[in-house]
C-alpha cells in the first residue's frame, strides 16, 4: 500500500469546514487562550460561561464539573448546578518530592475539599475546587515546580513509568527518560503562563506551537514506560509504550508498542478497546526521535472528523499496522531494529517493605481506589515532614514511600503505626482492584464506581472464601462508563457502568495486562453479576491447573471466548 492510496478524507489535510467542530474550536482558540481569562472574572456564575472555554481548559489540566448528587434538587429550586472543578497535576512517572507532597496536601486542605485522589495514571486530582480557587492551586503548585499542563485535552497526556522498585538505578534511568519525554511533548504555548501565572504576552516571530500547530492532536495521546517483569502501567493500553530493555551497563533501549487504548462507546460497534502492537526496538538515545515520529504520524493521519474514531488505535487499524510502521520509520529517518526478548509477570504492586540493590528501602502503602481522605492525608503529611526520599504514585492507585535509608525505616514505621497503617490488611483481590472516580463528580459517569466497588468486592471476597480462593490475586477493574479510565477491558474481571446500578460484566483479561477480556453480561444488576461470578469462581476452584490465572482459566474452560484483536472485541 502506498501513500497515494491512503484515505485522507478525515485528517489534517482537509479544510476545517470538513472536520469536526472541535477542530474549528481549537483553530480559533489563539493557541488555547480562548476567553478563559475573562470567564474566570465572571462572578455571576460558578462556571466558566463559554462552552468552548470549558473544552480549552482541559488542555490546562482542568475539567468543569458539578455535584450530581444535588443536581436534581438544585434544578427544582431553580438554581444553577453546583459547579466545581477537577484539577489534574502533571507528574511524569508518578514521582514527587516530600516538599511537593506537602504543598499538594496544603492546597487540598485549603481548596480541594480536604481530599486528594491518586489516579490510574500515577498523578493527583483535586476535586471540589471552586472557580476562585483555580489560580491559587495552580500558582501554589508552581512554587514546587509542578504544573497541570496537558494533563487533559487533545495532546500528549501525563507520561507513565513503572514504579516497582526492584532496581533503583534502572528505575532512575527510565524515570528520568519519562520526565524528559513529558517535558518534550507538552504544548509550548505561553497561554498557560499568561492565564494562570499572570505573565505578559510577548510578541515573537517563532511559531507558538512548532509541533502541534493550531489544532493540536486529533484526540488525547498517552505514553508510558514499562520495566519488565512489571507491567504495572499496562503498557499495552498506551498509544505509545516503551518497554525497557536492560543491557550490561544499565538501560540499553526500548521495545516500542503502538496503538493501545481503552475507550469505547456502548451501542457503537465501530468503537473498541485495543492492545498496543510491538513494532520494534530503539536504542535509548533515539527515544525522543521515536516519540516525535509516532506522534507526527497520528497528528497528520488521525481522524479529525469523527471524534469517536480519533484515537491512534483506529488510525492504525484503518491504515494498516505495516503502513503506519513504515510512516513512522520515514519520519524517524531510520528503521526499527528487531524487538528484543522480554517477560512480564504481573501488573500489580509489591506491598510492604522492599529493598533494592543500592540498600534503599521502599514501602508500598495500600490506598483504596486512590482516595486520600483526611486520615490518609494526615498520615502522609507526617511522613513527608521527615522523609528524605521521594513518593511514587503507582498505576494501581497506591503510594510508595521510596528511597528510605535503613536508619530512617524505624521512624517511617512508627508514623505508619501511629496512623493505623502498619499492616496491609487488604486482601489480594482489593490490592489488585482499580476504580475510576465516577459519581458524583464525573460528568460522563452512568453508574457508581469508586463509591460502590469496595462493597461489591466484599461480596466477591465472601464468595471466594466459600470456594477456598481467599488469597488469590485476581485483577478487578470498574469504570462508571465505557470510556475505561480504570482500564477495565484488560482486567480478569471488568465492570463498566450503563445506568445507576447496572453494569456490563467482562471476563477473561490477562493477569499481567496482555489480553483483552470479553463481555459476558450486558446491562445487569448486582445479583446477575454475582451469579455469573459465583459459577465461574466455583469452577476455577475445582478445575484450575497449578498456577493458572483466573483470566486464563475462563478461556480454557470455555466460559468466555478469547479476544485476539481489539477490532473483534464486540463480535
Amino acid at each position: 500500500m502506498t501513500s497515494m492510496t491512503i484515505d485522507r478524507s478525515h485528517d489534517l489535510s482537509q479544510p476545517l469546514d470538513r472536520l469536526s467542530a472541535d477542530e474549528r474550536m481549537k483553530d480559533a482558540s489563539d493557541f488555547l487562550r480562548g476567553t478563559i481569562a475573562t470567564g474566570l472574572l465572571d462572578r455571576i456564575t460558578g462556571a466558566v460561561p463559554s462552552a468552548d472555554d470549558v473544552k480549552l481548559m482541559k488542555f490546562h489540566g482542568i475539567y468543569q464539573q458539578d455535584d450530581r448528587d444535588v443536581r436534581d434538587e438544585r434544578r427544582r429550586q431553580k438554581l444553577e448546578p453546583a459547579y466545581q472543578f477537577m484539577i489534574r497535576v502533571r507528574l511524569p512517572g508518578g514521582v514527587c518530592t516530600a516538599a511537593q507532597w506537602l504543598k499538594l496536601d496544603e492546597l487540598a486542605r485549603a481548596h480541594g475539599g480536604q481530599t486528594l485522589r491518586i489516579t490510574t495514571r500515577q498523578t493527583f486530582q483535586f476535586h471540589w475546587v471552586l472557580k476562585d480557587s483555580l489560580r491559587p492551586i495552580i500558582q501554589g503548585l508552581h512554587e514546587t515546580l509542578l504544573d497541570t499542563v496537558a494533563a487533559c485535552g487533545d495532546d500528549s497526556r501525563g507520561v507513565m513509568c513503572t514504579v516497582d522498585p526492584q532496581s533503583s538505578r534502572f528505575h532512575a534511568e527510565v524515570a528520568a527518560m519519562a520526565k524528559r519525554v513529558s517535558d518534550h511533548v507538552i504544548p509550548k504555548t505561553r497561554a498557560y503562563h499568561e492565564i494562570w501565572y499572570g505573565d505578559e504576552r510577548v510578541a515573537s516571530s517563532e511559531p507558538e506551537e512548532p509541533f502541534y500547530g493550531r489544532t493540536y492532536m486529533p484526540r488525547k495521546f498517552k505514553i508510558g514506560f514499562a520495566l519488565p517483569p512489571s507491567n504495572d502501567i499496562d503498557v499495552y493500553a498506551q498509544d505509545l509504550g516503551f518497554i525497557a530493555i536492560e543491557g550490561p551497563d544499565g538501560l540499553a533501549g526500548f521495545n516500542v508498542a503502538i496503538g493501545g487504548g481503552m475507550g469505547r462507546t456502548d451501542q457503537a460497534p465501530h468503537t473498541y478497546p485495543r492492545l498496543a502492537s510491538v513494532i520494534g526496538y530503539v536504542p535509548a538515545d533515539r527515544v525522543i526521535a521515536c516519540a516525535d515520529a509516532v506522534m507526527t504520524v497520528q497528528r497528520d493521519y488521525g481522524d479529525r472528523k469523527d471524534r469517536q474514531r480519533a484515537r491512534f488505535k483506529y488510525t492504525i487499524d484503518d491504515k494498516g499496522l505495516d503502513w503506519i510502521k513504515g510512516a513512522i520509520e520515514r519520519v524517524m529517518g531510520e528503521p526499527f531494529e528487531e524487538a528484543r526478548p522480554f517477560l512480564f509477570t504481573s501488573n500489580g504492586d509489591s506491598f510492604g517493605w522492599n529493598e533494592t540493590p543500592d540498600g534503599r528501602l521502599h514501602r508500598t502503602v495500600y490506598v483504596q481506589n486512590g482516595r486520600l481522605d483526611l486520615k490518609l492525608l494526615d498520615a502522609f503529611r507526617d511522613i513527608a515532614r521527615v522523609h528524605r526520599g521521594t513518593f511514587r504514585m503507582t498505576p494501581n492507585q497506591n503510594v510508595i514511600v521510596a528511597g528510605v535509608k535503613a536508619e530512617d525505616r524505624a521512624a517511617i514505621d512508627a508514623l505508619l503505626a501511629e496512623h493505623g497503617l502498619e499492616e496491609e490488611s487488604a486482601s489480594p483481590l482489593r490490592r489488585n482492584a482499580i476504580a475510576c472516580v465516577a459519581l458524583p463528580t464525573c460528568g460522563l459517569a452512568m453508574a457508581e464506581s469508586e463509591r460502590y466497588l469496595p462493597d461489591l468486592l466484599g461480596r466477591i471476597e465472601e464468595m471466594m472464601d466459600r470456594h477456598g480462593l481467599s488469597g488469590e490475586p485476581i485483577t478487578v477493574r470498574m469504570s462508571g462508563c465505557p470510556n475505561g479510565c480504570s482500564r477495565p477491558y484488560i482486567a480478569e474481571i471488568g465492570f463498566t457502568g450503563r445506568a445507576p446500578g447496572k453494569y456490563n460484566l467482562y471476563l477473561g483479561g490477562g493477569f499481567h495486562g496482555e489480553r483483552l477480556n470479553r463481555m459476558v453480561r450486558e446491562n445487569v444488576g448486582e445479583a446477575a453479576m454475582l451469579e455469573v461470578l459465583d459459577d465461574a469462581l466455583g469452577r476455577y476452584a475445582r478445575e484450575r491447573e497449578p498456577g493458572e490465572p483466573f483470566g486464563d482459566f475462563t478461556i480454557r474452560a470455555g466460559i468466555v471466548r478469547e479476544v485476539t484483536e481489539g477490532r473483534y472485541f464486540n463480535d
